[in-house]
């Protein structure tokens, strides 16, 4: 059996697909309360496999049947790597990180609900995932061009200035996992469970923790732009412009949101459609890094012949 490139490249964009709907479904667990529906794991409950007709019990065990759905691109991916013609060892090392992060999140999520929505293993679950769509998007990205079809770059300050938002964009994702864990969508409620909220600072710590998100968002909206400015000045790809662009748009949605759900005092819905938005960003931010390139020196382009009258000229001489 062969796969071709182009169908290979199908499967990982497949896979990462659903390695990112599967945050958006995940979302949706916590933020309707049903973190809980299932209380034990690998089991819903006691020794049963599936839950009662219940509402939060079928939301959780739906999430946990999506895993398997999320598995399948994952696995397919790892396995027809090898068969690829030609084959491509760097595919097929990046494709095995998306089998064993889908494994290393069902471990996780089981480990989160068993110690009952813990902060620590949930915040722990959502980063993760943000760690396995690094592999997807490098793995997708890899597979649409071909070695050597383009050409690396000698542009160190744009290039570098593209990477360097990824910090302040990982950093972002984090603080909004501690605010999400100090607020009020623990997780539970749907089950009337109740679940342990990060108090380091007492009554302050949800407002401490979105205003450090937020003034940290902002510095990486600020950059961001300046990013944008950059690579249009200095002519980058078109790919780069425009994946900067789409991370400038959807930082600009996510601030917009950001108030919006402050100022409601968090309604589930608008959170959720808040983790739906940091999870594209990040993906941008990925591929803007990716289309950005490897650095390396200019290739000289090659000797043009000379024209018919310079060479007489040269000739006379």
């Amino acid at each position: 059996m062969q796969v071709s490139p182009a169908r290979y490249r199908q499967i990982a964009y497949a896979a990462l697909g659903v390695c990112t709907l599967i945050v958006f479904t995940g979302a949706a667990v916590r933020l309707t309360g049903s973190g809980l529906g299932c209380p034990s794991w690998p089991r819903c409950e006691g020794t049963r496999l599936t839950p009662e007709l219940k509402t939060h019990g079928i939301i959780e065990f739906s999430n946990r049947v999506m895993t398997s759905v999320v598995a399948i691109p994952c696995l397919a991916a790892a396995i027809l790597a090898w068969f690829r013609r030609p084959l491509r060892r760097d595919l097929a090392w990046i494709a095995l990180a998306l089998p064993l992060g889908v494994l290393g999140q069902a471990v996780m999520g089981g480990l989160t609900v068993i110690y009952g929505l813990a902060p620590g293993w949930v915040i722990g679950h959502f980063l993760m995932s943000m760690a396995l769509l690094v592999a997807a998007v490098a793995l997708a990205w890899r597979a649409t061009f071909e070695p050597g079809e383009r050409p690396r770059s000698s542009d160190k300050l744009s290039v570098w200035s593209v990477r360097l938002l990824l910090i302040p964009g990982f950093i972002t994702l984090a603080l909004g996992t501690i605010a999400t864990a100090a607020g009020p969508h623990a997780g539970g409620e749907g089950t009337g469970d109740v679940v342990v909220r990060l108090k380091w600072r007492g009554a302050d710590t949800l407002d401490w923790a979105i205003h450090q998100h937020g003034a940290l968002a902002t510095f990486l909206g600020l950059a961001a732009i300046g990013v944008w400015f950059l690579v249009r000045a200095r002519k980058m790809n078109a790919a780069t412009q425009n994946a900067v662009t789409a991370v400038c748009v959807l930082l600009a949605c996510q601030g917009l949101v950001g108030l919006v759900q402050y100022s409601l005092e968090l309604p589930a819905e608008i959170v959720w459609f808040h983790v739906v938005l940091s999870a594209l960003t990040w993906i941008a931010l990925l591929a803007a890094t990716a289309a950005a390139g490897r650095l390396g020196q200019p290739v000289a382009p090659p000797d043009r012949p000379a024209e018919p009258a310079a060479r007489e000229l040269a000739a006379s001489r």
